[in-house]
């Protein structure tokens, strides 16, 4: 069979440097879709559901604290940057990998034979997967360089309830470190202490740390990597998210905002070396 000729995919991620040893990443908030993909999905899955919604919006604040971030445009329905290349599982229990093929529901992502072939999957690792993962260690890289010591901070969000990967209701604040593998247990502890009490929060339960907190974070080598899930009660308007609808509630949102802000400067203030 002939290898399809498949196009360049522009702009896979946004990135922006800072001048701060903190960057943020952002590799579930993407929402394009390439043809191949698209034309394949579910109804349902068409609606982007397990997207990390607003992350972008919700971390404002980098611009004005001079924090570097590195944003995916693309949806993880074409390639999951939290997923080793490999797609080696990162957890015992159910999940979703590298090319996901069911939803946080359970239910399919594309119709019946509508997956991309190889030869598209392989183009979503070179110019989307590789070039997202190069980019952040390079930039890792220079801010170990200049300041000593370097920081990632994973940001990530997700439905406060899914029966598939945890029972119950998810806290709000979902810290990943790793089991304290993956940076300073006095960054995690600086992080913990400056979440407001109105929050919930739990480290290394259910979410430890995807691939990239798993991959980067080399506390020994300077580097410290934490990753925060964020249940998406904290600022979506719950009843419209229940009909797969994703809109900031206006009265959350400012509360939440002013919390990350905080986490970000916890960052900034904290010394690593």
């Amino acid at each position: 069979m002939t290898a399809l000729i498949v196009q360049d995919i522009a702009n896979p991620f946004h990135f922006h440097q800072g001048d701060t040893p903190l960057l943020v990443s952002m590799p579930h908030s993407g929402l394009l879709l390439t043809s191949e993909v698209e034309q394949g999905l579910t109804d349902q899955a068409k609606k982007l559901p397990d997207t990390d919604w607003y992350i972008p919006e919700l971390y404002d604040c980098l611009d004005t604290l001079g924090v570097g971030c590195i944003q995916a445009n693309y949806s993880r329905y074409v390639i999951d940057l939290n997923r080793p290349v490999d797609d080696k599982p990162l957890y015992q229990s159910k999940t979703t990998g590298l090319f996901p093929d069911i939803l946080f529901d359970e239910s399919d992502v594309f119709k019946t034979g509508k997956q991309p072939n190889q030869d598209y999957k392989a183009q979503y690792k070179r110019q989307i997967w590789h070039a997202y993962h190069s980019t952040i260690a390079t930039e890792l890289a220079r801010l170990k360089a200049k300041f000593g010591y370097a920081i990632l901070f994973d940001a990530h969000s997700i439905a406060a309830e899914v029966p598939m990967l945890f029972e119950g209701t998810l806290a709000d604040f979902n810290w990943g470190s790793n089991a304290g593998e993956s940076c300073d247990t006095r960054l995690v502890q600086a992080l913990e202490h400056t979440v407001d009490s109105r929050y919930r929060q739990v480290t290394n339960g259910r979410f430890k740390g995807g691939y990239i907190t798993r991959h980067f974070g080399q506390p020994e080598k300077g580097i410290h990597a934490i990753q925060l899930e964020l249940s998406q009660a904290t600022y979506l308007d719950d009843n419209l998210a229940k009909q797969s609808q994703y809109q900031l509630d206006a009265d959350k949102l400012p509360t939440i905002k002013q919390q990350l802000n905080h986490l970000m400067q916890t960052c900034l203030h904290i010394n690593l070396i």
